[in-house]
């Protein structure tokens, strides 16, 4: 069990240096005045590693405490090869320690090279003492895991070949006046599994202050206790909680990771802001990024592995995947000829040496900033320049950076306390760690930004010849470097698995919807960027909904602007904690170990206690250290509670493989006490489950390659949503009847390139049109041209025709290009193909008549015409549907068709090339073959219709509606303060809209992976989500995340409602399929009560002045919240009533249940008062049943499934409450209506099933 805890601070402590008989032999030659002595060769001396203490010591320090520390010695000798534990001779004494207990190094952890490291400039004896410095390291096992060490040297005066102690020496000199003839160097060093460098490097100045000469004590001892002590601190938890202890005369702050994906930082990260100009800095981070062969050089052992480490955390989420040695030994120089991509450090005297010696370095000269190649390069390697915008955001914002401290002290006070100018001087450079962080990741996101437009995410492939060319062509060598690197490849697979780092974090928060095609307004602000001309972008897929939405909806950040840029400042510092870590007391005995563990339990008992229910990031903090100090004690069951605790906290943190293995290592009698522990119990299931059902995820990365082999249509279909064209399945099959008209149904590799090489050159021409101002100003701005004509002539004069997804206009030719409107999609109102004599040739000729103009459009487009005239005809189609419907999505589609249909003729190339476009006119079709006339009333009630599946291969099912309102808090992001719409679709994903705009604000997170079955609002910031898994998640709606689980359910929760008190949400009520209700607490989120009712198959239930109203399948119940005592049942018993019950509507007011049953297309409504009477029934033409129903108003909107022409279809019916009549039939859906919600009582909104997969928005009167 002890090697699956967390690591302490501490994993290992070495004392390096040489032995007495070396030092003596030394100091003779030296007194001797020998010339020119040759470094001493370093031994570890000593190492002190866990545990200190043993069974053995509690009984034998009852007696003499004193004999503790020179008994049990955890320490020996190393020779070259790998040591082993045998007696030890101390650094004076001649007498043997008897008896010295064999010890286990960490297999990991080699000390072979390590006294070298601790040396790296050699070890040499000194006439005068020197002063005491620090460096640090960094070890790499062969998978790549880390490990950091902490060096400290110091030296020790040598008298007569003896190294004093104990305070003779000091005794002598004043008696004697004898003077030491040399010092000779010793090194402490700390190995840890994390980097905290600022906190060990504390740790060690204070101990080096207690082993300066003429102490009292024995250097080992203190070394000794100094490791005892940093073993027992535990690493914090990562979030908003820092841990600080006395370790005389400092405080040490052992800070955590801000959140589990994010790297501990415990260093100065403005040390390369120093060392080098921000334009260096960038060539430093390019030379990284691109793998190179890095070489730092610095006069200063410590600068090198932390200007090292700071570039690492500098690139944060991208990780450096090759050798990392930041601090080689002179006996280490040969490791430079590595054939691979490494970085290194060495000393600034080797400069030379390195430099002629190993060909195609990159050397950076930390003293004096200097970026250079080796000099056995054949040519200077080129170093590519970092994306141009990107760069200039970069510099421009590192020069606005305060770097001094002392400027920041001009106008303080001061400070008299050492503790206070600690703290001040640590939250300044916390502060400028934040911003130099934030400035970091906006680079590393503005060079990566529109990766994942070119990501096919069901298919794991990366564009990547489509993405460098849509990048600059001045971008471009860097891009291609890249690109080929281990560093991106894993950044690709970040992207796919969709983890939410701090890139996903910062896309979030920007929210960026990357253009698809220049919009009037990116066009506009173009035309002032001096980068214009040589910055080319290119559209790779069909256009999205953002795209499209009409002129009276905003677009939110349709693209990266400086403005955006610029906003990321406002980041602000988040707020930490401190926790005192208590007093630890020598000699470290097991008695002592325990009385110190019992005071870190107490501590933390009574800080949680004091903790208010609402603080769950401190809380689960404290729970998960509380947690971690049981199981070291061995109290595994109270460390299991505290673990469980974190699924209500923060399950972020939830230590998964630390408590399974608690739990294989449980004993019998332990292991059936958490059995009888409900909340242990459903612990350990869950834990054991998620290990049965742990799957490997796919962790592949394909880049796209054209086909090289005929493609079936399920082949043809993959190919192309890996291409990014399209994602539609439907579309694709179309496609694909399209491009093998007249040939066998199958596609060769020749056709597939020559249509997927037109598609892209099509994209790329459109993507060149530079309309001037004139022109623009007549558009709106979020429109984009998708095609322009040859130079055509028409009777509005000569120029080309350019559609966008609104209009068509003739862009007129002449000395200044001008703007002629043809007519916008939804004006036209007939469109021919014809022919115009001109001598003895007839021109074919396309003809447009509008609403709007008497004059009929006339084009003589020649061999384009016919293209056009299906182009048209299918916007003109796809328009009406989208305007009969309220749907944009249709225009959209209608868009892709269109597209398609270009790329098929210009790839086709024959005779048929017409006919196989007309196989994508679909909308066309739909509007000849199978007219669809919108009722009246169906048309005045719907508002809008959105699709919350876009982007996916197919519809899907709208399961659950939540709108949640907007609201106007100035500590709330901006994007917190509008209307949302919360969306549950199939597997655990959810889709937030903006309703404001209805625009996707979070494409799809998940919760778990199986249905979602309810959501409510409980309080301004939190949504909770029932599942069929039996949990309810928990929603941060400022963060978007899942941080809480509610796990007391053993069935699907069906539904959650919210009781308020005085007009705030005071406790929570969920109910399960198995009967089950529970009342929550919502700010502690503890279980207040739990009920079973007599019943099963609970699918539903409401609160109404205490009282819970149930439906079960067999009966409705109305129990009193107050002690859940049954008032009142409702039965399926009469015989024309066999079916189950499905929902339920409260209309107390009038002593009414209103009903609806499986397979039934009747509502009955209850009299409560007269349960024996029949109720009274509405019978719903055309519905075979009544799927949902919702209360608004005197009105009860219902939604159903039904049948018409043997498919099945979705209506809507408004009931009068009072008349029970039904008001409005409406048609809005093409599958069943599975969902229902209420925004602000004006709106209803309502899902459909998997078929059509939208949702419709209607106006309540």
């Amino acid at each position: 069990m002890e090697d699956a805890l967390p690591a302490g601070l501490l994993e290992l402590c070495a004392l390096v240096g040489v032995p007495r008989e070396q030092a003596r032999e030394a100091s003779q030659g030296f007194q001797k005045k020998v010339r020119s002595l040759p470094p001493l060769e370093p031994e570890v001396l000593s190492v002190f590693v866990p545990p200190f203490t043993s069974k053995d010591e509690s009984q034998a320090t009852t007696t003499n405490c004193n004999n503790f520390n020179k008994s049990k010695r955890r320490s020996f000798r190393k020779k070259k090869d790998r040591p082993k534990a045998e007696n030890v001779k101390g650094l004076n004494a001649d007498h043997r320690v008897p008896d010295t207990e064999d010890i286990s190094v960490p297999k990991d952890i080699d000390l072979v090279g390590l006294p070298e490291l601790c040396f790296p400039g050699g070890l040499y004896i000194s006439s005068e003492s020197k002063e005491d410095h620090i460096h640090f390291l960094v070890f790499t096992d062969v998978c790549g895991n880390r490990t950091y060490g902490v060096v400290a040297q110091y030296y020790q005066p040598i008298q007569d070949g003896c190294i004093p102690a104990n305070g003779q020496a000091h005794w002598e000199s004043v008696q004697t006046g004898k003077t030491f003839a040399c010092f000779v160097p010793f090194a402490v060093c700390v190995i840890s599994r994390y980097p905290y460098f600022n906190a060990l490097k504390d740790c060690l100045s204070c101990l080096l202050v207690h082993l300066r000469p003429f102490k009292d004590l024995d250097a080992e001892d203190h070394i000794k206790e100094f490791a005892a002590k940093l073993f027992l601190i535990p690493s914090p938890p990562p979030g908003p909680l820092h841990l600080i202890f006395n370790m005389k005369p400092l405080q040490i702050i052992i800070p955590s990771r801000e959140d589990p994906d994010s790297p501990i930082i415990d260093l100065d990260l403005h040390l390369p802001l120093l060392c080098f100009k921000p334009k260096q800095v960038l060539q430093v981070m390019t030379c990284i990024l691109t793998e190179q062969r890095i070489v730092f050089f610095s006069s200063d052992w410590a600068l090198l592995t932390l200007v090292a480490e700071c570039f690492m955390l500098y690139l944060h989420p991208l990780q450096w995947q090759h050798t990392f040695v930041p601090i080689l030994s002179h006996q280490m120089l040969d490791f430079v000829m590595a054939p691979t991509s490494f970085l290194m450090g060495c000393h600034v005297d080797h400069f030379e040496e390195v430099s002629k010696e190993a060909e195609d370095l990159i050397l950076i000269n930390i003293n004096n900033g200097d970026i250079t190649s080796s000099k056995l390069s054949e040519r200077e390697t080129e170093i590519p320049d970092v994306p141009l915008e990107a760069a200039e955001i970069f510099i421009k914002r590192v020069e606005s950076l305060q770097l001094h401290y002392d400027l920041e002290l001009c106008h303080l006070t001061s400070g008299i306390n050492l503790s206070e100018l600690q703290m001040r001087k640590r939250a300044w450079q916390q502060k400028l760690n934040t911003e130099i962080q934030q400035i970091t990741l906006q680079l590393i996101f503005n060079i990566f930004r529109e990766v994942k437009d070119h990501l096919n995410y069901e298919h794991r492939v990366f564009n990547s010849e489509e993405f460098l060319k849509t990048r600059a062509p001045g971008d471009q060598p860097f891009y291609k470097k890249v690109l080929e690197t281990y560093m991106f490849h894993s950044f690709l697979k970040a992207r796919l698995n969709r983890r939410m780092d701090a890139f996903a974090r910062l896309e979030l928060n920007l929210m960026l919807d990357s253009p698809r095609r220049p919009t009037m307004e990116k066009m506009t602000s173009k035309r002032f960027n001096p980068h214009y001309m040589i910055s080319r972008r290119m559209v790779i897929s069909m256009p999205n909904l953002q795209d499209i939405k009409s002129q009276d909806n905003p677009i939110k950040n349709s693209s990266l602007r400086r403005a955006e840029t610029e906003r990321a400042r406002k980041f602000s510092p988040k707020s930490v904690s401190m926790f005192r870590i208590p007093e630890v007391h020598f000699p470290l005995v097991s008695q002592c170990v325990h009385s110190y563990y019992t005071d870190f339990i107490n501590h933390l008992s009574r800080t949680i206690s004091n903790l208010p229910p609402d603080n769950s990031a401190l809380l689960a903090r404290y729970f998960y250290l509380r947690g971690l100090i049981s199981l070291t004690e061995g109290k595994l069951l109270n460390a299991l509670s505290d673990f469980q605790n974190l699924y209500k906290t923060d399950i972020r943190i939830f230590p998964t493989d630390l408590v399974r293995k608690m739990i294989e290592t449980l004993p019998p009698s332990e292991r059936s006490q958490a059995d009888r522990k409900p909340e242990l119990k459903r612990l350990i299931s869950q834990v054991m489950e998620k290990q049965r059902e742990m799957t490997k995820v796919d962790d592949h990365v394909k880049n796209f390659e054209l086909p090289k082999t005929h493609m079936q249509l399920d082949d043809f279909v993959k190919r192309i949503q890996e291409s990014g064209i399209v994602k539609d399945i439907e579309t694709i099959h179309r496609l694909f009847d399209a491009l093998t008209v007249g040939h066998q149904k199958q596609i060769d590799p020749e056709t597939f390139r020559d249509f997927y090489n037109y598609w892209k050159e099509t994209e790329a021409e459109v993507q060149e049109v530079n309309l001037p101002p004139a022109v623009i100003e007549y558009l709106d701005k979020n429109e984009c041209v998708y095609k322009l004509s040859c130079s055509v002539k028409t009777n509005y004069g000569v120029g080309k025709i350019a559609m966008t997804q609104k209009r068509l206009f003739l862009l007129t030719e002449g000395g200044r290009p001008g703007y002629v409107e043809i007519s916008t999609f939804r004006d036209i109102e007939e469109v021919k193909s014809t022919t115009v004599a001109f001598l003895v040739l007839r021109i074919p000729t396309l003809r447009i008549k509008t609403v709007s103009k008497k004059d009929i459009f006339e084009a003589n487009l020649k061999t384009e015409c016919d293209l056009w005239h299906l182009m048209v005809k299918e916007m003109w189609a796809g328009k009406k549907m989208s305007d009969d419907h309220k749907d944009p999505h249709y225009i959209h589609q209608a868009l892709t068709n269109v597209l398609l249909m270009d790329a098929v003729v210009g790839a086709l190339q024959s005779s048929k090339t017409i006919y196989a476009a007309s196989k994508l006119a679909y909308f066309d079709k739909m509007k000849n073959e199978v007219p669809m006339m919108i009722p009246k009333t169906t048309s005045e009630t719907l508002k809008h219709k959105i699709n919350p599946s876009v982007g996916e291969t197919f519809p899907q099912a709208v399961n659950v509606l939540l709108y949640t309102p907007g609201h106007l808090d100035p500590a709330e992001k901006p994007g917190d303060t509008f209307p949302k719409l919360w969306c549950a679709l199939n597997e655990g994903k959810v889709v937030v809209f903006d309703a404001s705009t209805w625009s996707i604000q979070q494409h799809c997170f998940k919760v778990g992976s199986s249905k979602l079955t309810c959501m409510v609002m409980v309080e301004q910031s939190q949504v909770w989500i029932g599942s069929q898994d039996s949990i309810i998640y928990i929603i941060n709606t400022h963060s978007m995340s899942c941080n809480k689980q509610l796990n007391d359910h053993r069935s699907d929760v069906m539904d959650i409602v919210v009781e308020q008190r005085n007009s705030i949400p005071s406790q929570a009520y969920s109910c399960s399929l198995d009967g089950t209700v529970i009342a929550w607490n919502i700010s502690t989120l503890k279980v207040n009560d739990i009920f079973q009712l007599p019943c099963q198959n609970l699918t539903s239930i409401k609160l109404h002045n205490d009282w819970l109203w149930c439906c079960a399948r067999s009966c409705i119940l109305a129990v009193s919240t107050n002690g859940f005592q049954q008032e009142m049942k409702i039965e399926q018993n009469l015989k024309d009533m066999c079916s189950p019950f499905l929902c339920f509507q409260l209309f107390l007011e009038r002593d009414e249940v209103w009903t609806s049953c499986f397979g039934s297309s009747d509502l009955c409504v209850w009299n409560i008062t007269n349960l024996s009477s029949k109720p009274q029934k509405i019978n719903l033409l055309d519905c075979s049943e009544v799927t949902c129903m919702i209360k608004v108003k005197n009105q009860l909107w219902i939604g159903s499934r039904g049948l018409s022409q043997g498919k099945i279809k979705g209506k809507i019916y408004v009931v009068d409450v009072e008349r029970k009549k039904v008001e409005k039939e409406l048609v809005g859906h093409a599958d069943t209506v599975k969902a229902l919600c209420s925004a602000e009582n004006r709106y209803i909104l309502s899902g459909s099933g998997k078929e059509e997969g939208k949702i419709a928005i209607w106006k309540v009167e």
